[in-house]
């Protein structure tokens, strides 16, 4: 921030302060102005009653919709418009980010082995089976560090469903080896407990059907190499637009912004209410408590992400249209998916890998945001558990240009353990969220404390980054700045007193 102090004078300055030096004694300076109190003032402005009613409205909006708020659709534009008309009334500089996607919508997911039904998923942007599916013996592939992520791995599986396990490499990539190999399908299995929701992230990489299944399926199936497996994946897929929504404080600098952002698109399935309204809805709260013109040194933007769950195509979007320089304009990004989840865990995006798992660390002041969000829960009274940076949030592009990120999540449909159950209650055993990316995330599948919980250390978390990033960037506040400054100033003035002083001796 720029002081408000005019152009140092020289003499009259040398004047005033031999005038003190000649008096019995300085005048006391004048107390230092109190540190900002936002980081504790805005998670109580935070209320979870206006948080719910966000809710409902998103509720209401998918209910008079067809049922879901997925990008494109009415449902989905009623909540963006839900959105950015609160942020216009509260004095936000808002605009609206239009971008092109490829829809799609699950028409058929059936798989059968042996005449038995496994549960799969279809991979957003799967090619599509012919109707009725294909039948062809399932070719299984042995799990190694990079199961199957080269063509190698499959060995000759022309004309075959090829079982391969996940991990190392994209699914995309699996895919696109299993079908140099020759397969006409692919079945993609779990890691850990739970279904396996998985996107190909572009369809251009799309090369032969492919779904998800659970860790226990694939591992059952394992043993079932040659057997008999007729898949059905069929999906509506055509080219559509939508938009972000992009709103940013008046005040505080430009050059060093504060981003914070949640997705606001459902899957076409439901309302989409823990996901990812749960986020949105925080994310809103938060910045209309903030309000469009606060007393901060950073600017804070706020995103409403377009059609993530088709790949997280709105965030990609935004970070790819802007210029390098704009991207070093933006200090860090905050991300906000799943805050709400009636199985809650409480997990924190793990940027300094700690916990030694999947991607690695992300950008340098990850870890100082992963800490961050990890004392604003310890003040409740909540112990937090590492999440790792695994792809599947919108924080992926910003991390990829070498932006520090972080955030909360509540959990998906992996699979809450004992110790975690021991640790923050619910049922082990059981999905975090048990309608994920089903009808039936709908208001009754939100754990409201979780919300306000992780609502408070969003707003805790970016009130303190608005205030200074130094300890993520090494940027400082414009208090510090000005401090530094009047330092100076007085310095040079003690420095012109000495000067003053010295001569009058030398009159004498």
């Amino acid at each position: 921030m720029s002081s408000n102090r005019g152009k140092w004078r020289p003499a009259v300055v040398i004047a005033a302060c031999a005038g003190l030096v000649l008096t019995s004694g300085a005048t006391a300076a004048a107390a230092p102005a109190p540190a900002s109190q936002l980081p504790e003032q805005l998670p109580r402005k935070v209320k979870l009653d206006n948080m719910n009613r966000h809710l409902v409205a998103l509720q209401r909006i998918a209910d008079s919709s067809g049922g879901h708020r997925a990008a494109s659709s009415v449902g989905y534009d009623r909540s963006a418009e839900y959105v950015a008309g609160k942020l216009e009334a509260a004095g936000f500089d808002v605009t609206r980010q239009e971008f092109p996607f490829t829809y799609s919508e699950t028409l058929a997911e059936q798989l059968t082995v042996d005449g038995a039904d496994v549960p799969i998923i279809i991979m957003t942007y799967s090619p599509s089976t012919p109707e009725g599916g294909v039948t062809a013996p399932l070719a299984v592939v042995e799990p190694d560090d990079t199961p199957g992520c080269e063509a190698s791995d499959y060995g000759d599986v022309t004309g075959k469903i090829a079982l391969v396990q996940r991990g190392f490499c994209s699914f995309a990539e699996k895919g696109i080896a299993a079908a140099e190999a020759g397969a006409i399908g692919a079945v993609v299995y779990n890691t850990e407990d739970g279904p396996l929701n998985g996107t190909l992230g572009d369809p251009a990489d799309a090369r032969i059907p492919m779904g998800g299944i659970s860790k226990a399926d694939g591992e059952a199936l394992a043993a079932k190499d040659g057997a008999e497996a007729t898949l059905d994946l069929r999906a509506l897929q055509e080219e559509r637009t939508t938009y972000n929504v992009i709103a940013e404080t008046k005040t505080g600098r430009k050059d060093n912004v504060v981003m914070a952002g949640a997705h606001l698109d459902s899957v076409s399935e439901g309302a989409g209410i823990n996901d990812n309204g749960t986020g949105s809805a925080a994310l809103l709260e938060t910045a209309l408590q903030l309000g469009g013109k606060p007393k901060v040194n950073n600017a804070v933007r706020f995103a409403w992400w377009g059609a993530e769950e088709f790949g997280l195509v709105g965030s990609t979007h935004y970070v790819n249209s802007l210029s390098f320089e704009q991207q070093l304009d933006i200090a860090l990004y905050l991300n906000f998916d799943m805050i709400g989840s009636p199985n809650a865990g409480y997990f924190v995006y793990d940027g300094d890998d700690s916990d030694g798992e999947g991607a690695g660390p992300g950008p340098y002041g990850s870890a100082q945001i992963e800490q961050a969000f990890t004392d604003a829960l310890a003040e409740r009274d909540i112990e937090t558990a590492g999440r790792d940076f695994d792809g599947r949030s919108d924080y992926g592009e910003f991390i990829a240009v070498g932006i520090p990120a972080g955030g909360l999540f509540t959990g998906a449909e992996g699979i809450k353990t004992e110790e975690e159950a021991a640790r923050w209650g619910g049922q082990a055993g059981q999905a975090y969220d048990p309608c994920y990316h089903t009808p039936c995330d709908h208001l009754g599948n939100v754990d409201r404390v979780a919300l306000d919980r992780n609502a408070d250390a969003m707003a805790a978390v970016t009130a303190k980054y608005a205030l200074s990033t130094e300890d993520v960037n090494g940027v400082a506040p414009g208090a510090a700045k000005n401090k530094a400054k009047v330092a100076d100033q007085r310095a040079g003035q003690a420095r012109a007193v000495s000067v003053a002083a010295h001569d009058h001796a030398d009159a004498a």
